[in-house]
């Protein structure tokens, strides 16, 4: 399939991985482990007994060319999960950083006024994400609407007690971000 594998089907198919391993295994038929870790063959299993066709070679292929590094494959090979932004519960194993002076977080417009009032709050899943690249927030902004980058003093928040963690593909991970540590650029 990944010699036919048009762009567009690549993507896709990323996206429905995503939901799967961060949201709703159930729908290939699988239980992750407490640290997000699925089977890949159980997974290939599901997904193809869903009508989706993927093989092994597939699969790799999503995993090494995803622009976003959404996943992680087990040094062994035999086990599969997304690196952030599971709305279910998980540990990922992930120690406390110090992270750089300043981050950046993609939203949109119409949600200015809460964040500047509230700060930025992670909703159904385990922590805002936060990115080094400020090409990274317009993308994740898009999602949402008319794409706002947000800069987060994520320097003086660590310096304040706030934990931060980083992911496996680079993307900065913290419970919340107060209001007083968010400004437009």
């Amino acid at each position: 399939m990944i010699s036919r594998m048009k762009k567009q089907e690549e993507i896709k198919l990323s996206k429905y991985l995503s939901l799967i391993l961060r949201h709703q295994p159930e729908l290939a038929q699988v239980q992750p482990d407490a640290s997000g870790w699925v089977a890949i063959d159980e997974l290939l299993r599901g997904l193809n007994h869903d009508g989706r066709r993927l093989t092994r070679e597939d699969l790799d292929y999503i995993v090494e060319n995803s622009d976003k590094q959404r996943f992680a494959i087990s040094d062994d090979g035999k086990m599969i999960r997304a690196n952030q932004g599971h709305t279910y519960e998980v540990d990922l194993g992930l120690e406390p950083e110090e992270p750089p002076a300043l981050l950046y977080h993609g939203t949109a417009k119409r949600f200015l006024p809460s964040i500047f009032q509230n700060g930025v709050h992670r909703g159904s899943r385990h922590h805002v994400h936060l990115s080094t690249r400020e090409e990274t927030a317009v993308s994740v902004g898009k999602r949402h609407g008319n794409p706002i980058v947000l800069i987060v003093d994520s320097g003086r928040m660590y310096n304040e007690g706030y934990q931060f963690f980083r992911s496996a593909n680079g993307i900065w991970l913290t419970e919340h971000v107060p209001a007083k540590f968010v400004r437009l650029p």
